[in-house]
């Protein structure tokens, strides 16, 4: 009859096996104990292996032993949000204005322009043209690009600072794509608006409120540039971008892993548009009071001080969102920023480490195109084939307010 006394063998293995399930368990239950236990070299190292949703385990274990130049540690509420993209569309007007045609209308050259800003041209909205129109053709290229159709939409946010009803556009774009049963509305922070509708949108989908999101970004500023002013007239052009975000299952399907919004109403002297009274109409006294018709005036602009704001803010706020998120700058695939001056992009990837390469834009083409910007260059981005799937996107607006936010994506469209 054979022995039944055990063996060194079972003495060892089969106890090994039941405290490696238990040592599972716990890492899936308290993630934080994987962080005590598990060496450093079993870890992740890229940001593909990082945010691979095959293991949440070793995922969670990297953020809480902290990898790179990241602390590693996520903060809640501001990171993580069950969101992604999926889905990016685009428009802008036919009509170009290049900069040697401006060489006729105020004292410059293209190569002063190009030099000092990165453009050479700018789309503009032809005389009756609706900034809505382009927001909706955005808009729909978005919800093709996602494979849904606008009754899927369960929200509708627009960012723009030049609507064609003051009331809001947002509610005409969301029927022009059949978005009829989506709650719509305007959101309204410049060139930081887009950025800031992201998060808004994304915020709903976290909680569980709704799973479908559209969110576009669309300007005219064309129609408040003094075009006797060199400083300004330069600078902006016509355009309109969208996104189309959904809910992500879990922390590991995450498309938008950190943020941080700022704001500073002090410097709103800097960048504004006023509005302004209408001396022109002279409206009757009623009961001893003398109501005014007013009108906005044109795009009032401190260059030098916009350009100090950006480029000490910028690169603060975006290693901010990744902080929030718990990664490091060497983990950023792409750099994509309010589309507002070569300059900025540079001077921020430098203050970041990051290579030129980095950088996404289509400035050169567009013009600052204020809340449209973000989108409309990523749009070409993903259709290019530059950004892919997984792709890590450092995305931060800048602008009137002062306002300023950063976002870090995944592109998951």
């Amino acid at each position: 009859m054979p022995s039944r006394t055990p063996t060194a063998f079972s003495f060892v293995f089969l106890p090994s096996l039941v405290l490696s399930f238990v040592f599972l368990q716990c890492c899936t239950l308290f993630p934080s104990t994987a962080a005590f236990l598990l060496p450093s070299s079993s870890l992740p190292s890229t940001s593909s292996d990082y945010y691979s949703s095959s293991s949440l385990r070793r995922r969670v274990a990297l953020q809480m032993q902290g990898e790179g130049s990241g602390t590693g540690k996520s903060v809640a509420g501001r990171s993580f949000l069950r969101s992604k993209p999926i889905g990016v569309g685009s428009a802008a007007p036919a009509d170009v204005i290049k900069n040697t045609d401006l060489e006729s209308v105020v004292e410059t050259s293209d190569e002063w322009i190009f030099t000092r800003t990165g453009i050479s041209q700018r789309r503009i909205l032809p005389s009756g043209g609706q900034i809505r129109g382009l927001a909706a053709t955005a808009a729909a290229r978005a919800l093709e690009n996602a494979g849904l159709e606008g009754k899927d939409i369960d929200v509708v946010i627009l960012a723009t600072s030049s609507p064609d009803d003051l009331f809001g556009d947002a509610t005409s774009v969301a029927a022009a794509v059949g978005a009829t049963g989506a709650v719509a509305f305007d959101l309204t922070a410049a060139c930081s608006g887009f950025l800031f509708g992201v998060v808004t949108a994304s915020q709903f989908l976290h909680s569980g409120c709704y799973r479908h999101a559209l969110v576009v970004g669309a300007d005219a500023l064309s129609r408040w540039v003094d075009w006797e002013d060199r400083n300004s007239c330069i600078l902006f052009g016509d355009g309109a971008g969208a996104v189309v975000l959904t809910v992500a299952e879990g922390d590991a399907d995450s498309g938008v892993l950190g943020f941080a919004m700022h704001s500073d109403g002090t410097g709103q002297g800097d960048l504004n548009l006023q509005f302004a009274k209408d001396e022109s109409q002279s409206p009757p006294e009623i009961n001893a009071v003398t109501p005014y018709k007013g009108k906005y005036n044109n795009i009032a602009m401190n260059g030098k001080e916009v350009y100090k704001f950006a480029t000490r803010k910028v690169p603060t706020v975006i290693e901010e969102a990744l902080a929030n998120a718990g990664l490091g700058v060497e983990q950023v695939d792409w750099l994509l920023l309010h589309q507002a001056n070569i300059r900025i992009m540079d001077v921020v990837a430098d203050r970041l480490g990051l290579s030129k390469d980095k950088i996404l834009t289509n400035l050169s083409d567009y013009g600052n195109t204020s809340a449209g910007s973000i989108p409309l260059a990523l749009d070409e981005a993903v259709k290019s084939g530059k950004v892919k799937k997984g792709d890590i996107i450092a995305c931060a607006g800048f602008g009137a307010g002062l306002s300023w936010g950063s976002a870090i994506i995944r592109w998951q469209g």
